[in-house]
C-alpha cells in the first residue's frame, strides 16, 4: 500500500522537482500539497502549488492548501526566479478560496491518524501554526521529515543560518520542540545533490509534460547558481525529503538534540547540536548526517522516467 505523504512546500525550482517525483512515484500517496512562503511570497507560493498540478497532472491529484499570509525578512528570488518557477509565463486557474495549508495540515492527518508523514520543504511556519490547531498533531502524524538546519557546514541565509530556519526560527525551535518523530535533513547532507546541466536538460522522462515542464525552469537555477555559488549545475536540495521517505536505508542519521536560535545579531535562525555529555535534553531528532549520492541520482532518473 503506498505511504501517506503531505508535502509543504514554498515551490521553487528544487520542490517543483521534489513535487514533480512525489506526484509520479507509486510508492507514495500524496493526500495534500500545502503552500508556504519562503523561496517566494505567500500569494506566489499558493500560485505555484497551482502552477505545479496543472504542468505536472498527476495520476491523482492533491487536496491544496494556501500560503498562511506571512512575509519574512528573505527569500530566494535571485536563485529561483522572480516567481519561483524561473520566470517562465504560465497560466492556471486557481481554487477561488482554498483550505488554509495550517487548517488543511489538520484535517488530512485526521483522516488518517498515525499513517502519515509530513515532509516540510520549506519553513516550518504551516506545521507550527497547525500546532495551534491541534497541539496533539505531534502524535497523529507518522513522522516529520524536514529540510532545514546547517550543522557543519556555513549557512546559505547567513553565516551560520539555513533559509529554511533563518525565514522563521520561532517555528523551527517550537517544531523541533513538539515532541513529533523528526528527520531533520541539513545543508551538510543537502548541498550534496548536485545534478549537472547536462543531466537537468536531458531528464530521462523523454517529452512527457512534467520532464517538458521541469526543463523550462531550471535554465535559470543553472545560471543564478553559477552566478552566485560558482558551482556548474543545481542543487536538487528538496529531493531529499521524499527520498528519505522510499529509500530511507541509504540516509544515515544520528540521534540527537537540536535547538534553534531564535535571536542574535549574528546568529538568529542558527542550528544548535547538544553534544554535551548530558545535552540539555533528550534527543528530538534523527539528524542526517550521510546519503548515497549515486542512489538519489538513480532514484530521480528512475521516477521521472516511470520506472521507479
Amino acid at each position: 500500500m503506498p505511504q501517506k505523504v503531505i508535502l509543504v512546500a514554498d515551490p521553487g525550482i528544487d520542490t517543483a522537482f521534489a513535487i514533480a517525483i512525489a506526484l509520479h512515484d507509486p510508492k507514495l500517496d500524496v493526500l495534500g500539497l500545502l503552500a508556504t512562503a519562503g523561496n517566494v511570497s505567500a500569494d506566489q507560493a499558493t500560485s505555484n502549488v497551482h502552477i505545479l498540478i496543472d504542468q505536472l497532472d498527476p495520476p491523482k491529484w492533491p487536496r491544496l492548501g494556501a500560503a498562511p499570509p506571512v512575509n519574512y525578512e528573505i527569500d530566494a528570488t535571485a536563485l529561483h526566479g522572480p516567481d519561483g518557477l524561473g520566470g517562465v509565463t504560465v497560466e492556471c486557474s486557481k481554487l477561488h478560496a482554498p483550505t488554509p495549508s495550517d487548517k488543511l495540515l489538520v484535517e488530512l492527518v485526521h483522516e488518517a491518524p498515525k499513517e502519515v508523514t509530513v515532509v516540510n520543504l520549506g519553513p516550518l511556519t504551516v506545521f507550527a501554526r497547525a500546532l495551534d490547531r491541534d497541539p496533539e498533531l505531534p502524535t497523529l502524524i507518522d513522522r516529520l521529515v524536514c529540510l532545514g538546519g546547517a550543522w557543519h557546514e556555513h549557512g546559505n541565509a547567513s553565516a551560520v543560518a539555513e533559509f529554511h530556519f533563518a525565514c522563521d526560527p520561532v517555528s523551527a525551535r517550537r517544531v523541533l520542540r513538539s515532541g513529533a518523530a523528526i528527520t531533520l535533513i541539513p545543508l551538510d547532507v543537502s548541498r550534496k545533490i548536485v545534478l549537472s546541466p547536462t543531466d537537468l536538460l536531458e531528464l530521462p522522462g523523454g517529452e512527457t509534460g512534467p520532464c517538458r515542464f521541469l526543463r523550462q525552469i531550471v535554465p535559470f537555477g543553472i545560471r543564478a547558481t553559477a552566478n552566485h555559488y560558482g558551482v556548474e549545475g543545481f542543487h536538487l536540495s528538496d529531493v531529499l525529503g521524499v527520498f528519505a521517505l522510499v529509500r530511507p536505508g541509504a540516509l544515515t542519521t544520528r540521534a540527537l538534540y537540536v535547538d534553534v536560535e531564535t535571536q542574535g545579531e549574528l546568529t538568529r535562525g542558527m542550528t544548535v547540536v547538544d553534544l554535551r555529555p548530558t545535552p540539555a535534553g533528550r534527543p528530538n531528532v534523527h539528524l542526517a548526517t550521510g546519503v548515497d549520492v549515486d542512489e538519489v541520482r538513480s532514484y530521480i532518473e528512475r521516477t521521472l522516467s516511470g520506472s521507479a
